[in-house]
């Protein structure tokens, strides 16, 4: 009860900041615990902190089903959940890439991110049930609801996911949680990029329990560092052994330890990894580049992690190369994003996002005027148009 007291006031301080900002003008940055601070184009307005926006508000473990406070910490979520033998099964991402620490729900849902798992379990807004937000005029409006099947009208609710509060202040959010797997296991293969893709592209096409996959070039492997496949496999015991056999007749490899194959795989989702370290040269950026998951190995001359069997590729290149880099992700039915820079004062670019169609940015526009009229949230952090 007093958890709930508390969310209340909080709530109604929030929303009176918020309605004197729209009174005066006065632009608001939306902030929850700073871990995607680096992400987005422009960090603009009066800080707007959403943390005491937090608690566990009602969890339902046999309705897979969970709501909190858009200001509860990611991993107070995830230590609840695992209690249970549940879990957010697109794996969002904490990050490093910030001194602050503690990704929020809210900021979660904002950023849109998923790790790992995605090409097999799904994105977030595949996660998120309803979620209650204030519009840029103090007015609390409610989405979506707290059941898997809902037809409550238009899903505003999973379009608020990668909105980078741009379209409001979400307070509270439904998430759909799933059981851990039974059995798990990680098999590495040595593999150049070309063979590990070609790999990918044939076990996927087949009934196997994959879940996740990392291809990178391991400069701790050997004098010359090697090329490396990683793949993970999830699901009921005889499905996830059966596939080990499978998968290790096919190629020569070998079954990780459980425990370093998890260790490995959180500092995948967190970014952690070395290929991850920033880069001395201050030029380069991390480029994040979404194709589709047949794309071959890309004509680019910068170094790569793969993801997503296929589907993700990360690499450094220089910021002077987003041309390039932006054409090449489209030849292949995607695009790119500057995701973060290797130097802080570069961490801002105009060209971080961009909307190829204007019929969808027309759209943006129209969403961002009905939701937030004096465009007080977050300016330009999402799109130099608002």
């Amino acid at each position: 009860m007093q958890g709930m007291q508390t969310m209340a006031s909080a709530l109604q301080q929030t929303t009176d900041r918020i309605r004197a900002a729209a009174a005066d003008g006065t632009t608001l940055r939306i902030r929850g615990g700073g871990s995607k601070d680096f992400y987005g184009q422009s960090l603009q307005g009066d800080l707007l902190d959403t943390t005491a926006l937090h608690g566990i508000l009602s969890y339902e473990p046999t309705e897979l089903v969970v709501t909190v406070g858009a200001g509860t910490k990611l991993t107070e979520l995830e230590t609840l959940l695992a209690e249970r033998g549940q879990c957010l099964a697109f794996e969002p991402p904490h990050f490093h890439w910030s001194d602050n620490t503690g990704a929020t729900v809210g900021g979660m849902v904002a950023a849109g991110l998923s790790g790992p798992a995605r090409a097999n379990a799904g994105a977030v807004r595949e996660y998120v049930l309803g979620l209650h937000m204030l519009n840029g005029l103090g007015e609390e409006l409610v989405f979506g609801g707290q059941v898997m099947k809902n037809v409550a009208g238009y899903d505003v609710s999973r379009m608020m996911v990668g909105s980078m509060g741009t379209l409001g202040l979400i307070t509270e959010v439904s998430l759909k949680v799933l059981p851990v797997a039974p059995a798990e296991a990680t098999l590495v293969f040595a593999l150049n990029q070309a063979e590990a893709l070609e790999c990918l592209h044939r076990w996927s096409a087949q009934p196997l329990p994959l879940n996740a996959s990392c291809w990178v070039h391991d400069d701790g492997a050997g004098s010359t560092g090697q090329d490396l496949l990683f793949v993970r496999l999830r699901g009921a015991v005889a499905a996830v052994e059966a596939a080990c056999q499978k998968m290790l007749a096919d190629e020569p490899g070998q079954r990780m330890d459980n425990a370093q194959a998890q260790a490995d795989w959180t500092r995948c989702r967190d970014q952690q990894l070395p290929f991850f370290a920033r880069p001395a040269d201050p030029s380069l950026a991390l480029w994040r580049l979404s194709v589709a998951q047949t794309a071959p190995v890309l004509d680019l001359p910068w170094a790569q992690l793969v993801e997503w069997h296929g589907g993700l590729r990360w690499l450094w290149a220089p910021l002077d190369a987003a041309a390039r880099v932006q054409a090449v992700a489209q030849a292949h039915g995607g695009n790119a994003t500057l995701f973060a820079a290797s130097s802080a004062h570069s961490t801002r670019a105009s060209s971080q996002f961009v909307m190829q169609d204007p019929a969808q940015m027309a759209i943006q526009q129209r969403l961002k005027q009905s939701l937030d009229p004096k465009g007080i949230f977050n300016p330009q952090r999402l799109f130099q148009a608002f």
